[in-house]
C-alpha cells in the first residue's frame, strides 16, 4: 500500500484539514506490491562475479572475461526486460574515450541504460544506477581476479532488478534504469551520464546511486540489517561565488535538492513496508572516498547515495587471500541478498513515487521586516495541489503548514509567522496523492542547476 510519508502535523484549521485528508485518501490507494525475487539477485550477482574481474581497464573483446562480457550481458538482461514488457525499455549506449590518473591509455567506456518514457512528462527523468566495474587492492590491476560481489555487483543487480518491476507499470514521467562503467577509476561512467543528460535536455528530478548495497556484518563483526544509509550534499557542488554569498546570508546551507531528497527518502521508508529504516548522512559521501552520484551534483542535479548501514573492509578493494586467519576479497559468501532484496524494494518504491510525482516547484519567501510571511511558487506540470511545509533553522524534518487545492494557485500567506525563524518550502502533489520533495525557500533550493 502506498502509505503517506510521516512528517509533524501542526494543528490545522477545518479548511486545511479536509483537503488534506482527501489527499491522503487518493495516496493511500493500493497498488500492486512489487515482487522483488532474492533468487533473481543472488543469480545476478553471481553471474556478475563469473566474469572474473570486470575492471574497466580489462578487456573488452573477450566472450566471457572483463568488462566488455560483463557490459554486454548486463545489456542482454535489459533487453529481456524489454521484451517482455512489449518493448516499453529503449536501451542507449552512451560512450566515450577516456584518459587519466588510473586510465594511462585512451579506454572505451561504455554505460548501459534503459530508459522507460514517461506517458505525460517524458522529459522529466528519475535515474536508478549502480556501477557494474570493479576492483582489487591496486586499483590498476586490470587483470587478477576482482569478484565485486558487493562492490557493486549489488547495485547493478538491484537495477536490473527495479527495471524488471518498474517496467510493469506506466508512469508519467521517464524512468532511467542505468548499469555505470569506470566507478572505480575515478567516477567516470557517473560523468558519463550527467553529461548525457545534459546533452539530452533532461530535467532531472532525482538520481538514486546504489552503490555497495548487500551486506550487514561490518569488518569488526557488528551487524546491521537494519537501516541503508543514504547520502545528501549540503551546500551545492554546482553553487558559485554569488550563491555562497547568499546562503551564508539567508539560509540554505542544509537545504540543498538533494538533501530534500534524502529528507523525502527517509519519510517514505517509515510508512512502506520494506523492513529497512533510513540512516541520513548528512555529508555527500563517506570520509575520503567518493561514488557515481557526485557528478551528477557537479552538474546541479539532486543526487544521493544508497550504502550498506555498515561497511566491511576486509570486503572490498581488497585481493583474494587469506591472511593472519582472514578471509579477504569481496566474494559472494559475505552477502546479505535478504537485505539487498530491502534497500531494492526500498528503492523501487521511492523511484515510483517520484516518477509519479510532478516536480517540486521553484519557491521564495518573503518575511523581512513583517510579522508574516508570505510563500510563493513557480506553477508545475501534473500539480493539482500543492503543500506548503515550514522547519525551524535548528530543526531536522519538515512539518506541514498548509495545503492549497487547486494547481493554479501560486502563493500562500503565512499570518502570525515571522519568518526569520522558519524555513519554507513547498510540494507538488499530483491528482493521485503522490507528492513531490518539498523544495526550499532559499538560494539554491531550487531543483534545477544553478546556470
Amino acid at each position: 500500500m502506498m502509505a503517506w510519508p510521516r512528517r509533524s502535523l501542526p494543528v490545522l484549521t477545518l479548511g486545511g484539514l479536509v483537503p488534506l485528508l482527501c489527499s491522503l485518501a487518493a495516496q493511500a490507494q493500493t497498488a500492486p506490491e512489487p515482487q522483488i525475487s532474492e533468487a533473481r539477485l543472488r543469480a545476478d550477482v553471481k553471474r556478475l562475479v563469473a566474469f572474473g574481474t570486470r575492471h574497466t581497464l580489462s578487456v573488452q573483446d573477450d566472450p566471457k572475461r572483463g568488462i566488455g562480457a560483463a557490459r554486454r550481458w548486463a545489456e542482454a538482461e535489459l533487453r529481456k526486460t524489454a521484451k517482455a514488457c512489449g518493448g516499453c525499455l529503449e536501451i542507449a549506449l552512451p560512450e566515450t574515450m577516456v584518459s587519466g590518473e588510473r586510465v594511462p591509455m585512451p579506454t572505451r567506456l561504455v554505460d548501459v541504460l534503459a530508459i522507460q518514457r514517461g506517458t505525460e512528462r517524458p522529459n522529466e527523468i528519475v535515474i536508478i544506477q549502480g556501477h557494474i566495474d570493479s576492483r582489487v587492492s591496486d586499483v590498476m590491476n586490470a587483470t587478477a581476479d576482482a569478484p565485486g560481489a558487493n562492490d557493486d555487483g549489488s547495485g547493478t543487480a538491484l537495477v536490473l532488478e527495479a527495471a524488471r518491476v518498474l517496467s510493469a507499470q506506466k508512469f508519467p514521467t521517464t524512468v532511467v534504469y542505468a548499469v555505470l562503467s569506470g566507478e572505480e577509476q575515478g567516477l567516470l561512467g557517473g560523468k558519463l551520464l550527467a553529461d548525457y543528460a545534459k546533452a539530452q535536455g533532461w530535467t532531472v528530478k532525482a538520481v538514486l546511486n546504489n552503490d555497495i548495497v548487500g551486506n550487514t556484518r561490518g569488518s569488526d563483526g557488528v551487524i546491521d540489517d537494519a537501516h541503508v544509509r543514504v547520502f545528501s550534499e549540503g551546500p551545492r557542488a554546482d553553487g558559485d561565488d554569488k550563491l555562497r554569498a547568499a546562503a551564508r546570508r539567508f539560509g540554505g546551507e542544509n537545504d540543498s535538492p538533494s538533501r530534500n531528497l534524502s529528507r523525502f527518502i527517509n519519510d517514505l521508508a517509515q510508512d512502506i513496508p520494506t523492513g529497512l529504516k533510513v540512516r541520513q548522512i548528512w555529508r555527500a559521501d563517506r570520509m575520503g572516498r567518493g561514488g557515481d552520484h557526485l557528478p551528477f551534483q557537479e552538474q546541479g542535479y539532486p543526487a544521493i547515495r544508497f550504502s550498506v548501514g555498515i561497511e566491511n573492509y576486509d570486503h572490498q578493494h581488497q585481493d583474494l587471500r587469506q591472511q593472519d586467519g582472514i578471509a579477504y576479497g569481496d566474494t559472494i559468501e559475505f552477502m546479505d541478498f535478504a537485505y539487498l532484496a530491502k534497500v531494492t524494494r526500498l528503492n523501487v518504491k521511492v523511484a515510483e513515487m517520484l516518477a509519479r510525482a510532478p516536480m517540486p516547484p521553484r519557491v521564495s519567501a518573503e518575511a523581512a521586516v513583517q510579522t508574516f510571511t508570505t510563500v510563493k511558487w513557480s506553477k508545475v506540470a501534473g500539480a493539482t495541489a500543492y503543500r506548503v511545509w515550514r522547519r525551524r533553522t535548528d530543526a531536522p524534518n519538515w512539518e506541514i503548514a498548509n495545503q492549497i487545492e487547486g494547481g493554479d494557485t501560486t502563493s500562500f500567506k503565512l499570518d502570525g509567522l515571522r519568518g526569520d525563524d522558519w524555513l519554507l518550502g513547498v510540494s507538488a502533489i499530483a491528482a493521485d496523492g503522490a507528492e513531490s520533495p518539498v523544495a526550499s525557500a532559499v538560494p539554491g533550493g531550487q531543483f534545477a542547476p544553478i546556470n
